[in-house]
């Protein structure tokens, strides 16, 4: 049996903060893996880091340069506080793998981009880095995403047949047969920018979202944007929610109503996708399982049964999973999954940077 120790970083979309997981992950004499998670932690960014994150796009590229760098500097202090909290034992780490914060996610055009510089992080950090999973996926014509697939296979299959991880966006794992994911809709991104508009960080239960009334035409629309007809493999940036989606939704005036026909929107886009598989059991987490109307509505949109995790599991699964993508890495084992991304093979994705 081989065994790697890494901590894994997630750093989504949503801005709802860093993710940090320490795990050890096992690798037995099959092939077979499992893990262990020892220790957790969410640290929310300082809020000069946020400002900038959440304008990344309008940045001059020496600002986008600048915050490449602050980001790995704050991730890399974020690291080793956790390690001397948790009394872990750097002699014992394999590495730290992080999945940095995507600015631009084109692939096809053939770029994306997450910033969180790899070197400035082993560098301060004094452990092995594995990052930029994506890259080597976009070059070879994939879709750079979704990378959780690899761990819903491997240590997650026990637990149901369909994964779903509504984080800034919405996206689905079906392992049954060939391993198929995608991103379905938006999840948390408009969400919380409806919220921020109330003065509010996130929707609490979906409370804004119950109080509201759903805009049937503007609902209509939504349900209509071309990327819903296109077959996977596919996968959703913010360029794609501020040009096709937020203009649709932004014709709602009343933020409450905004709120609750997206949560419509976004069940109805979950629910139709369980049931065109005949999904048998889904798992949800990310952000998104703690909305407890926004799970109320999916539920009433599918047959699945809908399964509501731990709440460890909930918020650092993606952690969790990127630490296996780097456990991966180093056994020189496949992590990204071409029946899921488009590209023509399987690959070995991330980069590695020594201390």
């Amino acid at each position: 049996m081989k065994s790697h120790a890494i901590i894994g970083l997630m750093d989504g979309t949503s801005l709802d903060g860093l993710d940090i997981s320490y795990c050890r992950y096992d690798k037995g004499l099959q092939g077979d893996w499992s893990y262990k998670l020892i220790a957790y932690q969410t640290l929310k960014h300082p809020a000069s880091i946020a400002k900038r994150m959440n304008e990344s796009k309008s940045l001059s590229p020496e600002e986008l340069l600048k915050l490449d760098k602050d980001l790995a500097e704050f991730y890399s202090g974020a690291v080793n506080s956790f390690i001397s909290d948790n009394h872990v034992d750097k002699n014992e780490l394999s590495a730290i793998a992080s999945h940095g914060h995507t600015v631009y996610h084109q692939p096809e055009k053939r770029f994306t981009l997450q910033i969180g510089c790899g070197e400035t992080l082993a560098y301060l950090t004094g452990v092995k880095v594995i990052n930029d999973f994506r890259q080597k996926d976009v070059a070879a014509g994939g879709q750079g995403a979704p990378l959780v697939p690899i761990g819903d296979k491997l240590i997650f299959s026990d637990q149901a047949d369909t994964f779903i991880n509504i984080g800034g966006f919405t996206n689905v794992t079906f392992i049954r047969g060939e391993v198929k994911a995608f991103d379905i809709c938006p999840g948390n991104l408009p969400l919380n920018r409806i919220a921020n508009e109330m003065n509010e960080s996130f929707d609490r239960d979906g409370r804004i979202a119950s109080s509201g009334h759903v805009d049937t035409d503007i609902l209509s629309k939504l349900n209509q944007l071309p990327y819903y007809d296109v077959s996977p493999p596919k996968s959703l940036g913010t360029e794609w929610l501020d040009h096709e989606f937020i203009p649709l939704l932004s014709a709602i005036k009343d933020p409450s109503d905004r709120m609750r026909t997206c949560v419509e929107h976004i069940a109805q886009q979950i629910g139709q996708q369980l049931d065109n598989s005949s999904s048998d059991s889904t798992l949800i987490t990310g952000g998104g399982a703690f909305n407890t109307f926004l799970i109320e509505r999916i539920r009433a949109n599918s047959k699945s049964k809908i399964i509501i995790p731990s709440k460890e599991i909930i918020e650092y699964k993606e952690a969790i999973v990127f630490g296996l993508l780097g456990a991966l890495y180093l056994e020189n084992s496949i992590n990204i999954l071409s029946s899921v991304t488009g590209a023509p093979h399987d690959s070995i994705g991330g980069v590695l940077h020594l201390p």
